[in-house]
């Protein structure tokens, strides 16, 4: 198992069969504080890890620990629990109920005090945005208000670890947006640690700072998601001249590029910005801007899919 100090998650090996198929195969992994990505297709494995890391399955072989607490410890890790958040992908309210009763209940069953669970409901109902709404039943809201929801029984109790499961589901572009604020604010702005699971990758790169790419219940790669997305070997260069002299300048040279009008996004090597700067001087173009590549966790997920199902980068 991966030991660090600042893990929230350590796992090793863990194993999780339904038949014959493996949902998570011998995955080991080390989950930093602060707010992590969980990311990976449908099926990758993602909500299988949550379940077991919550204790809510069973696993086949391996061993984890969340909060420093191995999961099969049963009696410590129930105690554990008191310190977790689970925002679950599937349904999980009760639409007769009003919503400020259900997370008031929801905050009793995490250890909290009634006084203190109904004061802290209206408090989160508030925070996400339907305070106005909290007296209403939870069967007449819209998608996005239930998932504001849901949100809510997740950090009524103030958590130490939130696992948020495809959060942004059915939401419209604005709940969505306003989802993804929420989020990103319970962890850079409140010090709460988030695993934040999700297919769509940029709700990921706005949300996190570290990355888990899953995919068949492996690890593919992981990473500062900063450091992953700004390319060592690639640079963004805009000119001014002429962009077909400057193409055969550096196809001269041996460099590869795409090109979008005066904009090149160049393949290079050490000292490369110093060759190319001369080169253009030499045809009379001139560079008025040169950065490094950044790439789109899209671009690194579906480069690595294609290094791992044998089909080169």
């Amino acid at each position: 198992m991966v030991q660090t100090k600042s893990a929230v998650i350590t796992t090793g090996s863990l194993t999780k069969l339904y038949r014959d198929l493996r949902a998570l195969d011998t995955l080991t992994v080390a989950v930093p504080r602060g707010a992590v990505g969980l990311l990976g297709p449908n099926g990758a494995g993602k909500s299988t890890l949550i379940k077991a890391l919550l204790g809510l399955i069973s696993t086949d072989g391996g061993s984890a620990e969340v909060l420093g607490v191995p999961i099969s410890d049963k009696k410590r890790a129930l105690a554990t629990r008191r310190k977790i958040g689970y925002m679950p992908e599937s349904e999980c309210l009760l639409p007769d109920q009003d919503a400020v009763s259900f997370i008031s209940q929801m905050g009793e069953m995490s250890g909290l005090p009634p006084m203190t669970a109904m004061q802290r409901a209206h408090e989160v109902l508030h925070y996400v945005g339907i305070g106005d709404e909290r007296y209403r039943k939870i069967g007449t809201y819209s998608t996005g208000m239930k998932q504001k929801v849901k949100l809510c029984q997740a950090i009524v109790h103030d958590p130490e670890l939130v696992f948020l499961d495809e959060p942004t589901n059915g939401m419209d572009p604005k709940g969505r947006m306003e989802m993804l604020e929420l989020v990103r604010d319970i962890s850079h702005n409140h010090g709460k640690n988030v695993v934040f699971s999700s297919h769509l990758l940029p709700d990921v790169e706005f949300v996190c700072d570290h990355v888990l790419i899953m995919n068949h219940g492996t690890l593919l790669m992981e990473g500062n998601i900063r450091e992953l997305t700004h390319s060592a070997d690639s640079l963004e260069v805009r000119i001014k001249g002429d962009p077909g002299e400057f193409g055969k300048m550096l196809t001269e040279l041996g460099y590869g590029f795409d090109v979008s009008g005066s904009l090149f996004i160049i393949t290079t090597g050490e000292d490369s910005i110093n060759n190319i700067i001369s080169g253009a001087r030499r045809i009379g173009v001139q560079v008025r801007h040169a950065t490094k590549g950044k790439r789109t966790l899209e671009d690194i997920f579906v480069s690595r899919l294609r290094e791992t199902a044998g089909g080169g980068s």
